[in-house]
């Protein structure tokens, strides 16, 4: 009796090990291991909007939503140059975040995806939001990751 007992034990804790998730992926940034990266990750929000917090394997990192297809968030990435990309304001009383938005390509809805790099702080943050979310949800969350960049000292603005 005793190998069938250890066979359906086997098979218990392969089924237990099944249920617990992998941490999304997500490419490190060259500069995670700025110090001021840690400022910023730490005080990002548990939820954005009613996307939870998903755990990530890569230092300076997170994401929110859809293991499948989250947004992700990685501080460390280069800052951008001046640029000719669209660059909008996000901003309310907590604090206000320059952002560089670019689009993806759009897929057969016309659904796209978005980067959005955060413009004149160094280290810069880079928020990819997938199309599965821009065609259903607004990307007003930034407001909500304001905070959490504004750890960050701002050099520079939009135009």
């Amino acid at each position: 009796m005793r190998p069938a007992t250890s066979l359906v034990g086997s098979l218990l804790a392969a089924a237990a090990l099944a249920g617990c998730s992998q941490p999304v992926v997500v490419p490190v940034a060259p500069h995670a291991a700025e110090p001021l990266c840690a400022d910023v990750v730490l005080a990002l929000p548990v939820d954005l909007g009613d996307l939870e917090r998903l755990e990530t394997g890569s230092q300076a990192t997170v994401a929110w939503g859809d293991r499948a297809d989250p947004v992700t968030l990685r501080c460390g990435v280069e800052p951008p140059a001046p640029t000719t990309d669209h660059c909008v304001t996000a901003e309310d009383e907590r604090a206000s975040v320059d952002w560089v938005a670019v689009p993806g390509e759009a897929d057969e809805d016309g659904s796209a995806p978005w980067t959005f790099t955060t413009y004149g702080r160094s280290p810069a943050v880079e928020v990819q939001v997938p199309a599965s979310v821009t065609s259903t949800r607004s990307t007003s969350f930034l407001l909500d990751l304001g905070p959490a960049i504004a750890q960050v000292e701002q050099t520079r603005t939009c135009l």
